[in-house]
């Protein structure tokens, strides 16, 4: 009898740890509209597999499924809303900073040397490798669990299959860009950052992938550009500049 005494008292507070903590986390951990008990499954799971983390961000950050390979993240790191422009980071930097240029850029010595993700000698130091670490992604560091920026692949997926509408949303202009599915996610026309300065803003958008783009050299990254009166593409940019960042996830 002490037994199932003591094994109920052990399932309460198991039941009302994953509670409160589910509720901390928003609770509807399997997105059905309410916190039911497959939401402290998930939690319980979670901690069981080491994947807690996971569960706490997948939550906070709402996935969109557009019927791709990978779900998209409904706003940009550092905003709040979709419509918000957000945060700016140089190519395999995570932190923002109030100047984006190559004597600020972190994988540049003094003598301009690339000091990682670099393929030739004559630009660094070479590693061969051309797509970010965990700890070199924007979206990984900020947002963390299984978070990350899109690889150029994934941006093409983006752009090959969904439609994209010059738009406007609460007075932000931006691409509404629909899936196969009918799902969709807005991307707002946020500019970007040169040395002190925000340029286009509200009516370019730029977004970086974790690639390099070895079409040219390693100094430059794949990215996507779009704006108001033209298709969209992908396209390079030097590393050094401060672009969006709009993370995916499995």
């Amino acid at each position: 009898m002490k037994k199932i005494y003591s094994f109920l008292l052990l399932l309460a507070a198991t039941v009302l740890t994953a509670t409160v903590h589910a509720q901390v986390l928003n609770g509807d951990l399997n997105h059905n509209g309410g916190l039911d008990v497959e939401d402290i499954t998930l939690l319980i799971n979670g901690y069981l597999t080491g994947e807690e983390e996971w569960i706490g961000d997948q939550d906070q950050h709402e996935a969109v499924d557009l019927g791709l390979s990978v779900k998209w993240a409904t706003m940009n790191i550092g905003a709040n809303a979709p419509e918000e422009y957000g945060d700016y980071f140089a190519w395999g930097e995570t932190k923002t900073k109030d100047v984006y240029y190559w004597d600020t850029y972190k994988w540049l010595d003094d003598y301009e040397n690339l000091t990682k993700y670099c393929t030739s000698e004559s630009q660094g130091i070479v590693d061969d490798n051309t797509v970010l670490d965990p700890e070199d992604d924007a979206a990984h560091v900020n947002w963390g669990g299984k978070w990350r920026m899109p690889t150029y692949d994934e941006w093409d997926e983006l752009l090959q299959r969904c439609t994209w509408e010059w738009t406007t949303q609460n007075g932000v202009k931006g691409r509404l860009v629909t899936g196969p599915n009918g799902n969709s996610i807005f991307l707002p026309a946020a500019g970007y950052r040169n040395n002190d300065s925000i340029e286009y803003a509200d009516y370019y958008g730029y977004y970086w992938s974790s690639s390099l783009n070895l079409e040219y050299n390693d100094y430059y990254a794949h990215y996507i550009f779009f704006f108001f009166a033209s298709s969209y593409w992908d396209d390079s940019s030097y590393r050094v500049y401060g672009h969006s960042v709009r993370a995916v996830c499995p």
